[in-house]
């Protein structure tokens, strides 16, 4: 069973990724899309998109790449979500260049609060994890 968990957390990541990138393309290309549509009508739901799509892309980066880290100054960061966040500047930043689409800065800190919130959800299941591993350590070390 945990082989198959740990095979699907990362096919279900690239699949959600390429998702991402089939709109990106569409809203390039100027294309029309049900999802278009719905997100149009729903108050705010471009921004919630951005913040959804690229929250939850940065968890599921994180999940498959096993809650990967590395210490700066005094900070943990994710390997999901330094990769993630260099995607969407780029991502966002490229927009000014395409005559179909437009810069938005709002946009981008809907990015950026569904990366730092997701980026925190992460870290609360990474402490779970290292906290389980622990207790388990302590089980099998009262055992002996």
């Amino acid at each position: 069973m945990k082989k198959v968990i740990t095979t699907l957390i990362p096919l279900c990541t690239i699949a959600f990724f390429c998702f991402i990138l089939w709109v990106i393309y569409l809203a390039n290309t100027g294309q029309h899309s049900i999802f278009f549509q719905i997100i149009a009508g729903m108050p705010y739901g471009d921004k919630l998109g951005h913040f959804c799509l690229f929250g939850v892309l940065t968890l599921a980066t994180n999940l498959a790449f096993k809650f990967k880290s590395f210490n700066f100054y005094s900070m943990q960061l994710f390997l999901g979500t330094i990769l993630v966040f260099s995607f969407v500047v780029i991502e966002e930043f490229s927009q000014y260049f395409i005559p179909n689409r437009s810069f938005d800065l709002i946009d981008l800190s809907a990015d950026f609060i569904g990366i730092a919130f997701f980026t925190f959800v992460t870290s609360y299941l990474n402490k779970i994890k290292l906290r389980s591993k622990s207790s388990l350590g302590d089980d099998f070390k009262n055992q002996l």
